[in-house]
């Protein structure tokens, strides 16, 4: 399904409360008991107290998460900050560099379900935690999103979506035409269409979808689709949204999309197939992104969690003056390895 995120800036302590309270809002709207919004609610003010010590243009970006039934709370504190040159030693109970108690990021980890940091001296450190409600089962495939309205704008002209088609992970990343609440309903009609079709074939679906968007301004939609344990990744794409496949060793597929707007214009859709292993990496994104994006300055960022992977992203290229939206998927570690 498709989830947007809440982008807050956090460079005072008034903002680390705002923080705090709009995180227990999204918990309580998920139906979090109070205690469990409270352990929301403190590791926001924990990631939050954090940036307003350490960080410049720091940043607490919010999405729910759902996984079938289960639900939960993920929060990305990015910043271009002093960093960190010993995570581990950062992460140990009673360590700070800021008069404080010291106690904040181990106690952050031990609420968290998911907890992972990345952080490079001179540069800054983005902070991902993960609170479910209930643990979800283990997934084949791990992903994570950022998707940020244009500044000024309520709502997000972008949209993505991940569905499971036939035994493949299918994503989907939409950008509506131009941005504000007809863009959302462009992007946001894309998504209901590729949710709604049952069939995982990427052109397919792409065709699907062109009738469905004739009532709205249109979007540039693209299309990735693998199954674990494949050698290769399925993708199409019209209108320029982004795509690569990464390996951890730096090597980059750029994905091909045909010209013209889904809904309006598609005078020819093809699927491509590129070469995919179990340690590649899928990047979507849309055009708030700078194209010039890249991983080779961030040594070791694409063996983080895919949230990580897109926070970075989006703290280190996006334009600043349009919707953006970063999807990062892999196949989820084998156990033990």
């Amino acid at each position: 399904m498709e989830v947007s995120t809440t982008a807050l800036s956090v460079t005072e302590s008034s903002q680390a409360g705002h923080a705090r309270r709009t995180a227990a809002a999204l918990a309580s709207k998920l139906g979090f008991n109070e205690e469990a919004q409270g352990k929301v609610a403190l590791v926001a003010s924990e990631a939050a107290k954090n940036l307003v010590a350490h960080a410049r243009e720091g940043q607490l970006l919010l999405r729910a998460l759902h996984a079938g039934s289960h639900v939960g709370v993920e929060l990305l504190a990015l910043d271009k900050g002093p960093g960190m040159a010993d995570v581990d030693r950062c992460m140990r109970d009673g360590y700070t560099t800021a008069g404080t108690g010291g106690s904040g990021l181990g106690a952050m980890r031990r609420m968290s379900t998911v907890f992972d940091i990345y952080s490079q001296p001179g540069v800054g450190t983005a902070l991902l935690a993960q609170l479910w409600l209930s643990k979800p089962p283990r997934a084949e495939v791990e992903m994570g999103a950022v998707c940020v309205p244009m500044q000024g704008e309520e709502v997000c002209g972008d949209a993505w979506s991940q569905d499971l088609k036939d035994g493949r992970s299918v994503f989907l990343v939409a950008d509506g035409l131009g941005h504000g609440p007809d863009a959302a309903r462009a992007s946001r009609a894309a998504v209901v269409s590729f949710l709604e079709q049952g069939t995982p074939d990427v052109t397919e679906l792409l065709k699907g979808s062109h009738g469905e968007l004739r009532s709205t301004r249109g979007a540039a939609v693209a299309l990735a689709s693998l199954r674990p344990g494949d050698a290769r990744l399925d993708f199409a794409g019209v209108g320029n949204i982004a795509a690569s496949v990464l390996s951890p060793q730096g090597s980059m597929q750029r994905m091909v999309s045909m010209n013209g707007t889904l809904g309006h214009q598609m005078h020819r859709v093809q699927s491509f197939s590129y070469t995919w292993s179990p340690d590649s990496v899928l990047v979507m994104c849309s055009d708030g992104l700078l194209t010039q994006w890249r991983v080779d300055g961030s040594p070791g960022l694409l063996n983080r969690h895919p949230s990580l992977v897109a926070g970075v992203l989006y703290r280190d290229f996006s334009r600043g003056r349009d919707d953006v939206t970063v999807l990062v998927a892999r196949e989820a570690p084998r156990s033990g390895s």
